[in-house]
């Protein structure tokens, strides 16, 4: 979970950090596009600036683009959002069952095709087949939870973890069938990794070896979780 910068953050008047008490949740919409962008840019940014090889600006741009479709991993309908008092987003998570992925690369391939053209589009597939290697889309019977982020000034005070556990009250990750809760985190990132053991989250085994053609601040672990709250 990395925290977004200033210059990237939703255009709100964030004072002192507030308790999660302050919050409410919900569902994301279309119109949050803009402030949820940066946060979900935040939420992996080595990861984005390595799969579409452009500026920030330019990455965020394109998340408030595919966010605003609908469809994909990027959507709105994806995603969960925490909501201070006063109307700004102040983290985000998105929500992937396993089930229901199987047109994503492809809307994906779309989004990209019509935000920035054929040849930057091929060169951005090429390299996100790599990073698939290792961040593989959710198994049938798996959910995966991704896009985890909070606002900066936020960070530290239990909203994430007041967003996730509303999550799993409101039903966002209660799959059939018996559905593993599953997230990938960079191993170099061990606050986010600190934070998930505490939500109940579990080191599973790895599958292969990190791929030479990813560097070296790439290499991420899946992790299961185990209770529920």
């Amino acid at each position: 979970m990395y925290a977004v910068t200033p210059e990237h953050g939703v255009a709100c008047e964030w004072a002192a950090p507030r308790a999660p008490g302050a919050l409410h949740f919900r569902a994301a919409r279309a119109e949050d596009a803009q402030d949820c962008a940066p946060l979900i840019f935040a939420s992996g940014a080595r990861e984005f600036g390595f799969f579409l090889g452009v500026p920030a600006d330019s990455c965020i741009e394109f998340l408030a683009f595919a966010f605003a479709s609908g469809f994909g991993r990027f959507s709105y309908r994806r995603h969960r959002v925490a909501v201070t008092d006063n109307g700004c987003i102040a983290a985000v998570l998105a929500v992937h069952d396993g089930r229901a992925t199987g047109l994503d690369d492809p809307h994906l391939a779309l989004m990209l095709l019509l935000f920035y053209g054929l040849r930057r589009t091929v060169r951005m597939l090429l390299r996100g087949l790599v990073l698939e290697s290792e961040l593989p889309a959710p198994e049938a019977s798996q959910t995966l939870i991704a896009h985890c982020a909070t606002h900066e000034s936020l960070r530290g005070t239990g909203v994430f973890t007041a967003l996730f556990v509303d999550a799993l009250r409101a039903g966002a990750m209660n799959g059939v069938g018996g559905q593993q809760v599953v997230l990938d985190v960079l191993v170099s990132n061990t606050r986010a990794y600190a934070l998930y053991r505490r939500l109940g989250f579990v080191e599973l085994p790895r599958r292969s070896a990190l791929s030479p053609r990813l560097p070296l601040e790439l290499e991420s672990l899946r992790m299961l979780f185990l209770e529920r709250h």
